[in-house]
């Protein structure tokens, strides 16, 4: 038996063991009642960060390519004192003016509210040789001409080395980010998420946080490993917070459903797995399909989560300054 299985990108078919899977009878996308809320936009008032770059930094540990980065600086930043770090996969649709995120937004206005730590943002495009095009809102997000399947998606610690030996150094020769592991987080969605969980799961000394939208925590290149892997190892001092949607990418591969293609499924076996070995975990399950729709809405309070105790807690009922908005730092 033969069914048709929509998603929010278009129809697939399914054909498995005369069974029809995952039909969805409905009409509207599933991601039509997510929109972005006022933390991820321009609040009239807030003092905005500045985004500077593009930089370029040569990659060794993928010889011949190169990584664009831009770095958002708060107006809150003082260079005389360590500021927390966030770096996000994918950078160019991050931090995209008028995209599905705008993550500067959001940190702009948890900052000013005291709701997160002045940190830094790092916004870093996945790597390409000189002759490839630049990810971009016009272009894409690198699949196809640039080297993002093979970083993102190989589960082993070679893009973690990008990032903690190349990406790393490069900032702290001109910014004052903290060395505690505990002050540094990294996100991404899709690809750029299951990337951003390496870099926690492979460098636990040197990030500490992940933020996952949509991860592809499946078998593009063996992803789905790490349900076993978290099993199997000792505990690692990380936290994470998961988002995916039941009309994720569901696994018609081929016309044929695999498990081990399934988003939704291998998110759940991932939280599963995070869950029975004790990690600090968070999670949500949405209607949205692959997409940043259900993230972007949600990306503020994610960001409150994983940085909750990331901020002085001060209950003397006559300090002022905590309780006013954070100003920004003298310069």
């Amino acid at each position: 038996m033969t069914s048709k299985v929509a998603y929010g990108f278009g129809i697939a078919t399914a054909l498995v063991a005369g069974v029809a899977i995952g039909q969805v009878a409905q009409k509207e996308s599933p991601d039509s009642h997510y929109h972005l809320g006022p933390d991820s936009l321009v609040e009239p008032g807030v003092p905005k960060g500045e985004i500077q770059g593009p930089f370029v930094i040569k990659s060794d540990v993928y010889p011949g390519t190169q990584h664009t980065y831009w770095v958002y600086v708060p107006a809150q930043y003082d260079p005389k004192k360590e500021a927390a770090l966030m770096v996000f996969q994918d950078g160019q649709a991050f931090k995209q003016e008028n995209g599905g995120v705008r993550a500067q937004n959001v940190m702009d206005n948890l900052i000013y509210r005291r709701e997160i730590p002045v940190m830094l943002g790092v916004f870093i495009n996945p790597g390409r040789t000189p002759e490839q095009d630049e990810p971009s809102p016009q272009r894409g997000w690198g699949d196809g001409f640039t080297n993002r399947g093979v970083e993102y998606n190989t589960p082993d610690d070679k893009y973690a080395r990008v990032i903690t030996k190349e990406l790393m150094p490069a900032l702290d020769k001109s910014y004052n980010i903290s060395k505690d592991p505990e002050m540094r987080g990294i996100g991404g969605a899709s690809s750029g998420a299951i990337a951003a969980f390496m870099v926690a799961w492979e460098r636990p000394n040197s990030f500490r946080k992940v933020l996952s939208i949509i991860g592809s925590f499946t078998n593009i290149r063996g992803g789905d490993v790490y349900p076993e892997r978290i099993l199997k190892s000792k505990k690692k001092p990380i936290r994470v917070f998961l988002c995916d949607g039941r009309n994720d990418n569901r696994g018609i591969r081929n016309g044929v459903y695999d498990p081990r293609w399934d988003w939704y499924l291998q998110n759940v076996r991932l939280q599963q797995a995070l869950t029975k070995k004790g990690y600090d975990l968070n999670y949500t399950w949405g209607m949205n399909s692959h997409g940043q729709s259900f993230g972007g809405q949600i990306m503020p309070e994610m960001m409150r989560w994983l940085w909750r105790d990331a901020t002085p807690i001060i209950t003397d009922p006559n300090d002022m300054v905590e309780r006013g908005f954070y100003q920004p730092a003298a310069r």
